[in-house]
């Protein structure tokens, strides 16, 4: 192996090496989540935006409509056929996927005091078993916090 090739792995198994440190240095202890307390004052409903990953029916139209455009005809028509059904089954998937699977969810938004006084609102799917004045955890944080009965 000649020197090139040496220095060249070399510098591979350092970046290799250094994109496996965490961040921050030190051990890899998990982050730690905060468990909160508190009294729910008021829930209201709500509703949230379906979690359905956008996109998919576009693209799952597309290459259906491209799948049966390559059964018509052949040569520079046959790339025709293609595009066009490409384009049409997009639009027809996009279209299916917002009017059958992108409906709003029934969700609660609840306000609970914690017991360090502050006063905090959970948007989160309906939970039949919380009302207000009951004794709660508060899970997690930001758009993944969970209100849960104690």
């Amino acid at each position: 192996m000649n020197r090139t090739h040496r220095m060249l792995l070399v510098a591979v198994v350092a970046l290799g090496l250094g994109a496996c440190a965490s961040p921050g240095g030190g051990g890899s202890s998990p982050n730690e989540a905060a468990i909160r307390t508190g009294v729910i004052e008021q829930i209201n409903l709500t509703e949230v935006k379906s979690n359905h990953d956008q996109g998919v029916g576009a693209i799952v139209g597309g290459l259906a409509g491209a799948g049966l455009g390559s059964l018509i005809g052949a040569g520079t028509g046959r790339d025709v056929a293609i595009a066009a059904g490409a384009i049409i089954g997009a639009v027809g998937g996009n279209v299916a996927q917002q009017k059958y699977f992108d409906k709003p969810q029934p969700a609660q938004q609840i306000f609970v005091r914690l017991s360090s006084g502050v006063l905090l609102t959970v948007t989160q799917p309906v939970n039949p078993n919380l009302r207000p004045g009951q004794n709660v955890y508060v899970e997690g944080s930001g758009i993944d916090a969970r209100v849960l009965p104690q």
